[in-house]
């Protein structure tokens, strides 16, 4: 079976598509050696993010067992998880702390 997605971590909560996936195609999704389907709610470009598991608003977004920002809306199963929907925390003067 072909992979269309895969998952580094079983803490991510995000999937990378390795390919083009259309809205309502379910995503061969690797994870360690196991493959998880995961029906996507719209079109996935290649490279992109989409939920793994449902996201609540403010909810760190986790990829290669890293935060890679913070969800700014609920992003269910399935969908796109990109700059509509995730805010980044690196590099922001307004999240550093204070130095004293």
């Amino acid at each position: 079976m072909a992979i269309d997605a895969i998952v580094l971590r079983s803490v991510d909560n995000v999937a990378t598509a390795v390919q083009n996936l259309k809205e309502g195609q379910e995503a061969a999704t690797r994870l360690d050696r196991e493959l998880i389907p995961v029906v996507v709610g719209q079109d996935i470009p290649y490279g992109h993010k989409f939920a793994f598991r449902d996201i609540k608003k403010g909810e760190n977004i986790l990829k290669y067992g890293e935060v890679i920002g913070r969800a700014t809306a609920d992003i269910p199963r399935g969908m796109h998880a990109h700059v509509q929907n995730i805010e980044s925390l690196r590099g922001r003067g307004d999240l550093q702390k204070e130095e004293a």
